[in-house]
């Protein structure tokens, strides 16, 4: 699916929910993020972002039934909401890996969706010290952060 021809269904989806938006933007790349500017990001956003993430989910169930699950691969984000915590999860993923290199044990970090996970193995794929590895089930499913001494 191309940029445009997503731009055009997110617009119409959102459209159908009754949500008034100034504009929709999609960046490709390494991820591709659809960015909607609004004044209604409360509404779409909803409490610690929960909105948001059944915006997405379902977004990309209805782009999987009608365009093939390789088209599903993408993220709404609302006023850049979704960046701004996924720097979070990041800044908070590196001081806890400090820390587990600091005292040489595991660190477990808070539960967290399976972006944000995807996002926190990525960031230490390449660390030989920093081994991560997904643990919990369900909304308590998080990252433990493991230090390998194999580095030494």
């Amino acid at each position: 699916m191309d940029a445009e021809t997503l731009k055009t269904f997110i617009s119409e989806f959102l459209a159908a929910l009754g949500a008034s938006f100034e504009s929709v933007t999609v960046t490709t790349g390494h991820r591709t993020v659809v960015a909607v500017k609004t004044a209604e990001s409360e509404r779409l956003i909803g409490p610690r972002g929960e909105h948001l993430r059944a915006l997405t989910l379902l977004a990309r169930r209805m782009v999987e039934a009608k365009y093939g699950e390789a088209s599903s691969s993408f993220l709404v984000d609302v006023n850049g909401y979704q960046e701004a915590q996924l720097d979070t999860v990041r800044q908070q993923a590196r001081m806890l890996a400090q820390r587990a290199r600091l005292f040489k044990h595991e660190v477990e970090m808070p539960p967290m969706s399976s972006y944000e996970r995807l996002v926190v193995h990525e960031l230490f794929a390449d660390d030989p010290e920093i081994k991560t590895e997904s643990a919990g089930d369900g909304k308590f499913r998080h990252i433990v952060l493991k230090y390998s001494s194999a580095a030494q």
